[in-house]
């Protein structure tokens, strides 16, 4: 993302929407470090979503399609107008091969290979529409590029770094895994497939909150609710009267005690987020994992609760 934004913002005024981490991530990049003058910021706390009716999209548009560290994403593509001024420029990471994603309306999109289809981090993917194309043979960004965030050598697009050719040297090792995932996602029926998994996964987290005395969903509309990052938080009033180191540390207990017991890890919510629980339910997690886990979610809180 970090390419994109430094290759081709400034030529028109620019609307960033955040409303988890990584969101205001791109926040700093464009407002403190691209020092964009003609930017505006639309930031909505943990749980919500922006208000995406006042996007000015004379401007360009920077936003992520699915918050990770928030468990929010946006619900479809009807806001974005199909005659629009500005590109439409989205971070999609833990949204592709989960999510139905308005392609035809979005200008540039980066994703990674590590997400949703598990394999290894580090490999960045961008797809381009011919409107970011002709932005980038036509605008010279105002700013000196690292030769590593360069897609124009000569005024052109270098089109070879989208037929294979590499900047420096990827391991093949990850190529083939990203193959072996795209296969696996082939042969249990594609794209459909992979994204009814998530979402299935999702109604079963759903049905045991329903359920719950002391968990809830941090989104907090069904419609903006990730399927592939869960975020929960604890609503059970003993732990609302806890102070707020208190909770952070009573919530990452929770998450102690089942790595712990070996039933998983790395559940707790993420470091700048609201105290609770994180849970990964893309398309390589099977529901009936889901179903065994969450009865543990119960029996770990229930534990540190009594030994509070």
């Amino acid at each position: 993302m970090e390419m994109v934004l430094w290759s081709m913002l400034g030529a028109r005024g620019v609307d960033v929407l955040a409303w988890e981490s990584f969101g205001s991530q791109w926040v700093d990049d464009i407002i403190a470090q691209l020092q964009l003058h003609d930017a505006e910021a639309w930031i909505a706390d943990y749980g919500e979503l922006p208000d995406l009716e006042a996007v000015n999209f004379h401007n360009d548009i920077v936003f992520t399609w699915n918050g990770t560290t928030s468990g929010v994403r946006i619900p479809d593509g009807d806001w974005i107008p199909e005659d629009r001024a500005g590109l439409t420029i989205c971070d999609a990471t833990s949204a592709v091969f989960a999510m139905e994603l308005p392609w035809e309306k979005l200008d540039v999109v980066t994703w990674s290979w590590q997400k949703v289809l598990g394999g290894e981090a580090g490999h960045g993917m961008l797809s381009l529409s011919p409107r970011a194309i002709e932005r980038l043979e036509t605008f010279k960004p105002p700013r000196p590029l690292p030769k590593i965030f360069r897609l124009t050598k000569g005024g052109r697009l270098i089109e070879g770094i989208f037929r294979g050719d590499t900047i420096n040297t990827p391991s093949m090792l990850c190529v083939e895994d990203a193959i072996d995932a795209l296969r696996w996602v082939e042969s249990i029926g594609g794209r459909n497939e992979v994204r009814k998994r998530s979402e299935a996964n999702l109604e079963v987290i759903a049905e045991w909150v329903d359920r719950s005395s002391w968990a809830a969903f941090l989104a907090s509309r069904p419609e903006i609710r990730s399927c592939t990052s869960v975020c929960l938080q604890i609503v059970d009033p003993w732990f609302r009267k806890l102070e707020e180191d208190q909770q952070a540390a009573t919530a990452k207990s929770v998450a102690q005690k089942l790595e712990e017991a070996g039933v998983a890890f790395d559940l707790g919510a993420y470091r700048d987020a609201p105290p609770g629980l994180r849970i990964w339910a893309g398309a390589t997690v099977e529901s009936r994992d889901l179903k065994v886990l969450l009865p543990w979610l119960d029996w770990a809180y229930a534990e540190v609760k009594s030994s509070s």
